[in-house]
């Protein structure tokens, strides 16, 4: 699959290849998220065709200044360019990835209890977990690829690992605020079908892990 990315690149500018990646998260990330919210209703899977691709290519933009200093920081001679493009490649992979999974994604949707049934609390849960755990999937496998390209630029692996865990720990940091703002992508069985909820950027993701986390232990 990283085969594949490479093949789309070669012999092209960098300004050609960022085209080219992005094209790639546009097109192969709505479709995987229209899978998302297809359960819920057509309308909510043309929604996270929208989002889920919005939301890789933002959390690109974002993270891209300060991984760029933080690999500087650690020695790694990576300019701005070049590590906007190889964070974009591990995206295109992740892509690619999750979907060759989208059949399973499907036949996991067909086969729920429906939006309109009893069991619909249950059947959103079940295609909730799974689809998070088939992106974790995609992820570890992108890393991997992430990983064995940092340390082509890098003096030691071990500086690459260095580097890798660093950017992973602020790419997961504005993505996981990222998907708040944005949600839902799923679509809560009891809410109504909309683009945003209401007040997307009151409140983050972090304060409701906290919240969540206190009432369980209380």
């Amino acid at each position: 699959m990283d085969t594949l990315i490479k093949d789309l690149c070669t012999n092209d500018s960098r300004t050609e290849k960022t085209k080219k990646l992005f094209l790639l998260i546009v097109i192969g990330g709505g479709l995987y998220g229209a899978t998302l919210g297809l359960w819920r209703s057509p309308l909510q899977a043309l929604f996270v065709a929208v989002k889920f691709p919005l939301l890789i290519g933002l959390t690109t933009l974002g993270t891209g200044l300060i991984n760029t200093m933080l690999a500087q920081l650690m020695g790694a001679d990576i300019s701005f360019r070049r590590s906007f493009l190889i964070v974009a490649r591990s995206y295109a992979l992740l892509v690619i990835i999750l979907d060759s999974l989208v059949p399973l994604s499907l036949f996991l949707l067909f086969n729920l209890p429906s939006m309109s049934s009893e069991a619909a609390v249950s059947a959103h849960s079940i295609l909730l977990l799974t689809n998070v755990l088939l992106i974790t999937l995609a992820g570890i496998l992108a890393n991997i690829q992430l990983f064995a390209s940092l340390a082509a630029v890098c003096k030691t692996r071990i500086l690459a690992l260095q580097i890798l865990l660093s950017w992973l720990g602020i790419n997961m940091f504005l993505g996981c605020q990222l998907s708040w703002n944005l949600r839902p992508f799923f679509g809560t069985p009891s809410l109504p079908v909309r683009f945003l909820r209401d007040h997307p950027f009151e409140n983050s993701f972090y304060e409701a892990v906290y919240y969540t986390l206190i009432n369980l232990i209380n």
